[in-house]
């Protein structure tokens, strides 16, 4: 069995990249979303993908972002991946993944079955889910509010591409979350912070821990 792969979400420095790389994370996500704590502008960006290039897959993630500034995003930064952390129709991620030949991870708001259920239309035109819960009614910032969602609604679930589990995920919960939902991979944001936007090492490694541990449990 492989084992799970682990995303963390919303670095900013260098430090706390060496952290994830440390611990073993597959995927490192990098945020263009100026309304998010964990935004990063080009010129950083570009600076921490050259620091980590290589050593795991590089994910921008990005929220209703316009065709031409995702241009320059990819041409500056060369992320491996591109997510799509908005309201991206089917005709936008299939524009995208056209575009840029780089594989596309649709996130998706869940809190009931009909939106797992509305995930199958991106089937076609994405190479992989994200499920995140969907934020709350005041919150402008589509995803890291540490919010989970129901689980058992994934369990069993014939998807027709590979996904991620998002929300409310931390050390403490993520190898049960892994066992409900029979996940194939995870992401991971607000569950490894001191503060709303700033990572903690131990907390990073910690949640890598739990992840490993769930795996060779199974």
């Amino acid at each position: 069995m492989s084992r799970i792969p682990v995303k963390i979400c919303g670095l900013k420095d260098e430090a706390m990249i060496d952290a994830a790389l440390e611990a073993g994370a597959e995927m490192i996500g990098l945020v263009f979303f100026a309304k998010s704590p964990r935004s990063v502008s080009l010129v950083e960006a570009a600076r921490l993908a050259d620091h980590m290039r290589g050593k795991t897959q590089i994910v921008a993630l990005c929220v209703d972002m316009p065709l031409a500034d995702m241009e320059q995003m990819v041409a500056q930064v060369q992320p491996d991946i591109l997510q799509l952390h908005g309201t991206e129709s089917t005709e936008t991620c299939a524009q995208v993944r056209e575009r840029f030949s780089r594989p596309v991870m649709k996130a998706l708001g869940v809190s009931c079955a009909a939106d797992i259920e509305a995930a199958f239309a991106y089937g076609d035109v994405i190479d992989r889910f994200l499920f995140d819960a969907k934020p709350p009614k005041n919150s402008d910032i589509p995803g890291g509010n540490g919010i989970r969602f129901d689980w058992t609604l994934l369990r069993d679930t014939k998807l027709p591409k590979p996904y991620m589990l998002s929300g409310g995920l931390d050390a403490s919960n993520v190898a049960e979350a892994l066992r409900v939902s029979g996940a194939p991979a995870v992401d991971v944001s607000s569950g490894v912070e001191s503060s709303r936007g700033v990572k903690d090492p131990a907390k990073i490694s910690a949640f890598l821990r739990a992840v490993r541990g769930a795996h060779m449990q199974d």
